[in-house]
């Protein structure tokens, strides 16, 4: 299953069309408010050079890299939590990803209308930001009175993340993200079912024009935000990488994903791995070469379950050579060869960009 990136922003800031310069769609792209209503959704591959470096070596007849979902999510408003402008559907719609891309705008054009009436991206921010933590904080004071009864009544459970939500309360009440409250990974897993929004991994994507990616003092404001709040921000010209990402055939593709590495799109793409703390493992043959993502830190016998259960249930041994290794004794005999091929238990701590094999018992 794709991990799910939900596209967020003011309305006709150019979500819709990043969304289709992300995933080569070609939904509505209007110059008015709530163009989009329902959110759309489609799939971007994951671009990784390695891809094409194994392949250089195999020479498989399919290649199958590690794909994410964006969602494009209509614009929200001032008064979005209270309703405004179907906020609630629309917040909903947000609590059901996993990060968050935020995009704002940095351009002046006077034919693209802004729902403020003028550009100012740092006050764009802060509408978008409040209403999600006022969205949070609505959501905490629920639970809280839900659960308090429980807590009374002795639960240990409850009585625990009471507190956690407590702590959550003050914070957004200060109107803060929980992005930004020192919590423990276990405070984190007992209210991990509740999807705050604030909690969410967040990019800032600003939406610029082709010429302005220098000497953008609207862009310049954001990345000075970014740096107070330690967050990482892409610049994009949405428009022009609608127009520049039509690479259809097969060799064009290929070249793209290794001549364009710093391309906005796939900077996006990479920070979202990033911000989730993904990596990937390869398995290669001569009918396929497929990338498969896994969090930093899983273990060879979770890796084996993201392939099929039937890998997990029987794992054996992992066959692992690590990538810089099958590239330099150029793929599976010369590593061996070379005594570069380990067999690793299900505890082994899986490597970015590793080769692995699985042996199970069926």
């Amino acid at each position: 299953m794709a991990l799910k990136c939900g596209i967020i922003g003011l309305p006709n800031v150019g979500k819709s069309t990043l969304f289709n310069a992300l995933t080569k769609s070609g939904v509505a792209a209007a110059n008015f408010p709530f163009c989009t209503i329902k959110p759309n959704t489609g799939i971007a591959p994951v671009p990784d050079i390695r891809l094409y470096q194994l392949n250089q070596i195999v020479q498989s007849k399919k290649i199958i890299p590690t794909n994410i979902e964006f969602i494009d999510i209509a614009g929200l408003v001032k008064g979005a939590s209270k309703g405004e402008g179907l906020g609630n559907q629309f917040l909903f719609n947000i609590r059901e990803t996993e990060i968050i891309c935020h995009l704002v705008r940095c351009f002046e054009n006077e034919n693209v209308i802004h729902v403020s009436k003028k550009v100012n991206p740092i006050e764009d921010i802060n509408v978008i930001n409040t209403e999600l933590i006022f969205s949070d904080l609505e959501a905490c004071e629920r639970s809280i009175n839900r659960i308090q009864k429980k807590a009374k009544g002795g639960d240990k459970n409850a009585q625990i993340e009471l507190v956690v939500l407590r702590k959550c309360l003050t914070h957004l009440e200060h109107t803060k993200m929980l992005r930004s409250l020192q919590l423990s990974i276990e405070e984190k897993k007992n209210i991990h079912y509740l999807n705050f929004l604030t909690l969410k991994p967040m990019m800032y994507i600003a939406n610029v024009n082709e010429n302005s990616f220098e000497n953008n003092h609207y862009l310049n404001e954001i990345i000075s935000l970014a740096k107070s709040e330690n967050s990482i921000i892409v610049p994009v010209c949405a428009s022009m990488e609608v127009q520049i990402d039509k690479l259809k055939d097969k060799k064009c593709y290929e070249h793209s994903m290794i001549n364009l590495k710093s391309c906005s799109l796939n900077q996006i793409i990479s920070q979202a791995y990033f911000l989730l703390n993904l990596q990937t493992y390869f398995t290669v043959g001569l009918k396929e070469i497929h990338a498969w993502t896994i969090p930093i830190g899983a273990t060879a016998i979770e890796a084996a379950g993201k392939i099929h259960s039937d890998f997990q249930k029987g794992f054996i041994r992992a066959q692992t050579i690590a990538f810089k290794d099958f590239i330099t004794y150029k793929g599976e005999h010369g590593a061996k060869k070379a005594g570069k091929m380990r067999l690793e238990g299900k505890n082994y701590i899986v490597k970015d960009g590793d080769i692995i094999n699985f042996l199970f018992n069926n």
